[in-house]
């Protein structure tokens, strides 16, 4: 589905990203490792052409990434939770979702009533505005929004970002539905813990690198300790 092979960019003069590497298959959830800073939101952007890569490619069924803009990546059927949630907050629950909306790839999956059976909170909020939703409604909100995209990969940057212990169980709970639906997922986020159990395969970013990709059961303690912990 999506394939990245020795992707670069840079800002300016600064380059970030030296050479990533992974792919994603149908219905797999695959995360992207590393500390802080070491250029997995810089990778996501340049996978969705908000940040221009300077060499390597992305390709996304049969589709090369690189060089597109934005709105056509996400019209390939990519679609974009961001780092922060950034909803609109002067738009209401249901304005975000009808925002979005799009059906690209025959009958549409994903419609308001499907969003708010997935995301009950999210009904009884949908007249409300988006700065008046609690931290774990806009995170509900962000991936139903991206979802109402019918995306064939779902991208979230910090998935559980900001959130209270038990407002990160309702949306682990919200991305293992996806996965047991089918959905493919890519996945940036620091609670390692839960991603194992969720994931796939997983790829660790170190300074611009890929420097380990492999299985759950293969991510040792070893591994954790040299290029995830603090």
């Amino acid at each position: 589905m999506l394939a990245v092979e020795h992707l670069q960019s840079a800002y300016g003069p600064a380059q970030v990203l030296f050479d990533i590497g992974f792919r994603v298959g149908a219905g797999e959830v695959v995360t992207l490792l590393g500390r802080n800073g070491m250029g997995k939101t810089t990778t996501i952007q340049t996978i969705m052409g908000l940040l221009p890569a300077t060499g390597g490619s992305a390709v996304f069924d049969d589709l090369p990434l690189v060089g597109l803009p934005p709105h056509r990546i996400a019209q390939a059927g990519l679609g974009l939770v961001p780092e922060g949630r950034q909803i609109f907050p002067t738009l209401t629950v249901e304005e975000n979702l009808i925002a979005t909306a799009a059906s690209r790839f025959a009958a549409a999956r994903w419609t308001l009533d499907a969003i708010y059976d997935f995301f009950p909170q999210l009904a009884g909020r949908r007249q409300h505005m988006g700065n008046e939703l609690s931290g774990g409604e806009q995170q509900m909100l962000a991936i139903g929004r991206a979802l109402m995209t019918n995306p064939k990969l779902l991208i979230l940057d910090e998935a559980t970002e900001g959130l209270a212990p038990m407002l990160r169980l309702d949306i682990w709970k919200c991305l293992a539905r996806l996965k047991d639906e089918g959905q493919a997922i890519l996945i940036v986020d620091k609670h390692l813990s839960a991603l194992v159990k969720l994931a796939d395969r997983h790829t660790i970013i170190e300074k611009g690198y890929v420097v380990w990709s492999g299985t759950s059961a293969a991510l040792d303690q070893k591994i954790v300790q040299r290029y995830l912990q603090v």
